[in-house]
């Protein structure tokens, strides 16, 4: 394989990598919300602001995990007939569906895109009591997605790799 396509393998999985550990945390974010949000129920304060906030960050920590799950192999898959399989069949068989990835991530990024757009465009607020921007989390899927996207098309070098006999 050619040093650059090593390099961009490297590079891709390195920032997916730090990108996947730093979203773990959001989990305990979440959480410290979560528990807000009940502690303020018992005291009677208003917080109609966690929920929201909650589910931007479970959006943030699924999206932006993706990639890192995809890394490490990690992801569901239907291992039916998929187990069955010869390994070298394995391999031919991710780099057909990798394809099939990486049109539909292609897809869903250039709808984010221009939804982040229009959020940015007409400053697009959640229609709810607390009326929070919706640019943030917008932005962070089109990030997520961006990053899917590299770590899919990673995972095809090393397939291609793997099929010639030079590992990466």
């Amino acid at each position: 394989m050619p040093e650059w396509i090593k390099a961009y393998v490297r590079w891709v999985e390195a920032i997916n990598y730090r990108v996947g550990r730093a979203a773990m945390y959001l989990l305990f974010v979440i959480m410290a919300v979560m528990i807000w949000s009940s502690a303020s129920k018992i005291v009677h304060l208003p917080a109609n602001w966690t929920l929201e906030t909650a589910q931007f960050l479970f959006v943030a920590y699924y999206l932006l995990g993706a990639p890192y799950s995809m890394q490490l192999d990690s992801n569901v898959r239907m291992d039916l007939l998929y187990g069955r399989l010869k390994p070298r069949t394995q391999v031919l068989w991710d780099v057909f569906t990798i394809f099939i990835l990486i049109f539909y991530v292609g897809v869903m990024l250039y709808g984010a895109v221009e939804s982040t757009a229009y959020a940015f465009e007409v400053n697009e607020r959640n229609p709810t009591a607390w009326r929070p921007p919706l640019w943030p989390i917008k932005l962070v899927t089109c990030i997520a997605f961006f990053l899917l996207l590299l770590q899919a098309a990673a995972h095809l070098f090393r397939d291609i790799a793997t099929l010639r006999k030079v590992p990466i």
